[in-house]
């Protein structure tokens, strides 16, 4: 597997989806709640993501680095689509 073709069938913790947007995996997990990624559950509850689709988030942000998706204060980052819903 490249660095640009991720296996369409990895999964991403929270923790490795974070590293990657370099945000707090607690915001990561909102941006699930709040549909901005799609998760998918592990029979133990866990929180998984699909490497593809975080992959093309990261491709979204090519004009700039991943940590600007952080709003002012990181415990209130927002993906790149914008602030969710109040």
């Amino acid at each position: 597997m490249s660095g640009r073709d991720p296996d369409p069938d990895q999964l991403l913790t929270p923790s490795e989806v974070a590293a990657l947007f370099r945000v707090d995996p607690k915001t990561v997990t909102r941006w699930a709640k709040a549909g901005k990624l799609t998760s998918i559950r592990t029979l133990g509850g866990h929180r998984r993501y699909h490497a593809t689709e975080v992959h093309a988030l990261l491709g979204a942000q090519s004009g700039s680095r991943a940590g600007e998706v952080v709003a002012h204060d990181a415990s209130h980052a927002t993906p790149p689509g914008g602030f969710p819903p109040r």
